[in-house]
């Protein structure tokens, strides 16, 4: 499954992830993975919740990217949420490459049972319609 968190830049979705990302820890059965784009926010992260500074990773593209979390499922067969923070310069993607990504990710999901959150900074009415439906939160 595959949901996301969208709002234009400074509207409070990484605060909403945060939120998530800490409530759905208590309730995990396998790990819970947070990329983002620096460590900026590890302190407020439950201390369960494994954070990757993706940049670190010299990840300049959006296959890269695909890779990169294919990489990390790999290597955790206990994996069983991933979250993204600030998802267009982690995933190295624009605006109009995110139905693509996504639907890699929507596959890599089914397959390997792994949900992803992902906060993305642009308004809903920009993302393509097959991604709209799968919005939980829109600021």
């Amino acid at each position: 499954m595959v949901q996301f968190i969208v709002g234009n830049k400074g509207k409070g979705k990484t605060k909403h992830l945060l939120d998530k990302v800490n409530t759905e820890i208590k309730e995990a059965q396998g790990n819970v993975v947070y990329l983002d784009k620096s460590t900026k926010h590890m302190f407020e992260l439950n201390n369960k919740i494994r954070l990757i500074d993706v940049p670190e990773y010299l990840v300049s593209n959006s296959d890269e990217f695909v890779g990169f979390v294919c990489g990390i499922i790999s290597q955790d067969h206990d994996l069983q949420q991933m979250y993204f923070d600030s998802f267009l310069k982690i995933a190295c993607v624009e605006k109009d490459g995110v139905e693509n990504v996504v639907s890699k990710l929507e596959k890599i999901s089914e397959k390997f049972h792994v949900d992803f959150v992902i906060s993305i900074s642009l308004d809903e009415s920009e993302l393509p319609e097959n991604v709209r439906k799968n919005i939980i939160v829109s600021l």
